[in-house]
């Protein structure tokens, strides 16, 4: 009876945090990837063990670009080991070296475009993060049925820690993800100034479309997200774009009278109250090959062109760093982005003053965004509960075996009516 009790209670848990997801496709993954062809491979590391994935040559695919040159090796080392240089676009400064997981046949190493069903997931990591980003790229995984390519980016003292901690993921686990290494990487000019505003490093999701350019689209998701559903449920907003369409978020708020960008706000800002970048959804061919309308020429610019006469006119009226710019641009270009429900960014702002995001209340909640630091106080309690559940959950397998019993998640178990199935569940990791 003790034992039934307590596969009841991990199966109940399971369903509320979406940790335990039902992993139908997972078998079809596990391949062997020792006879995979090395010439397709990147380069070896001194271990002996493939760190590379497939070179693409074709429009808006994964990986690097093969120029015909050749590739170089990097001048700089600051991580442990490096791959050929990755290109970056002219005027822009940083580490030219990138640092890629161990890859197999059926680890995702040949991701999907958007159409395929691979996501490319992207985050900006700085300072103490660390810890915050692998919560997030866990239930990212956890969750996901189809391939993921993760792009992190980071300092220069997070590579090895990074990689340390995701090559120690389990094998069945790891065949469904690979990912990259990317120093943080500003314009020369104003370098130091792109770096400190708003938060450290935090900009840097403004550079993605110049220094990703083979990458076709791409989620960008702040440190502090938890996904709550499958990363192909929001990778699959993007077959809703329309033509105008390129980027897609969520309102900042859903009610006027709390909202800031209305109240507050010296600058222009998309909407009746603004948007929020911590979740943004990415057609980056076509940011890269719009010429957005402005406010401070006449002639439309190019995405690489004005971002740093934006961040010159406003710099002194902007609170919330390139969130704001986000905004400014948005505002000027509304036809350009798709916005989608607040259950796909639910912060504390839709709780703290009652609830206000409608969807999660009728549908729950798809993505969780722990912004103001609420996973590491106790204002929001059940923020937190969610997010020490997931950092502290051990991986599961195709069964998940407790003393004494053996449980296989099969069927969708009803979710708790409390908040003391997280004390429960934490109990019993």
């Amino acid at each position: 009876m003790r034992c039934y009790h307590r596969a009841c209670l991990l199966c109940a848990a399971s369903t509320l945090l979406s940790l335990l997801y039902v992993f139908s496709r997972q078998a079809s993954t596990l391949e062997d990837g020792d006879d995979w062809d090395q010439k397709a491979q990147g380069e070896p590391d001194e271990r002996g063990h493939d760190t590379g994935h497939l070179l693409r040559k074709t429009r808006g695919s994964v990986g690097l670009r093969e120029t015909g040159g050749g590739l170089g090796r990097c001048k700089k080392q600051s991580v442990s080991y490096w791959k050929p240089c990755w290109s970056l676009p002219a005027g822009v400064c940083g580490v030219n070296g990138l640092l890629e997981s161990p890859a197999g046949k059926g680890s995702g190493s040949e991701l999907e475009e958007h159409g395929g069903g691979g996501s490319h997931l992207a985050v900006v990591a700085c300072g103490p993060r660390l810890e915050e980003t692998l919560a997030m790229l866990k239930s990212a995984v956890l969750l996901s049925h189809k391939s993921l390519h993760f792009y992190v980016f980071a300092e220069d003292d997070l590579h090895g820690p990074f990689r340390n901690a995701l090559d120690s993921w389990p094998r069945t686990i790891r065949t469904k993800f690979n990912y990259t290494i990317y120093p943080i990487t500003f314009p020369e000019e104003n370098a130091k100034e792109w770096k400190k505003l708003f938060k450290p490093c935090a900009s840097q999701r403004l550079f993605l479309p110049l220094i990703l350019k083979e990458v076709d689209s791409l989620l960008y998701v702040d440190t502090d997200i938890i996904f709550l559903q499958p990363v192909e449920e929001i990778w699959a907003l993007l077959s809703r774009f329309n033509s105008s369409h390129l980027a897609a978020m969520a309102p900042e708020h859903e009610e006027p009278r709390i909202g800031w960008y209305n109240r507050f706000a010296r600058h222009p800002y998309y909407g009746k109250t603004g948007i929020n970048s911590g979740v943004m959804l990415m057609n980056m061919t076509r940011l890269r090959e719009k010429s957005f309308k402005n406010d401070m020429t006449t002639v439309a610019l190019k995405w690489e062109e004005i971002l740093m006469p934006l961040l010159q006119k406003y710099k002194l009226n902007i609170t919330w760093g390139d969130q704001d710019l986000l905004n400014i641009i948005f505002h000027h270009n509304p036809e350009s982005l798709y916005v989608f429900p607040c259950q796909w960014n639910y912060r504390p702002d839709h709780c703290i003053y009652g609830s206000n995001c409608q969807q999660a209340d009728h549908e729950g909640v798809f993505i969780l965004h722990g912004n103001r630091g609420v996973y590491h106080d106790d204002k929001q309690p059940a923020f937190r509960a969610v997010y020490d559940a997931i950092r502290k959950a051990a991986f599961p397998s195709e069964q998940l075996v407790m003393p004494g019993c053996i449980f296989t998640p099969s069927v969708t178990p009803q979710p708790f009516p409390s908040l003391n199935g997280y004390d429960a569940l934490q109990s019993e990791l």
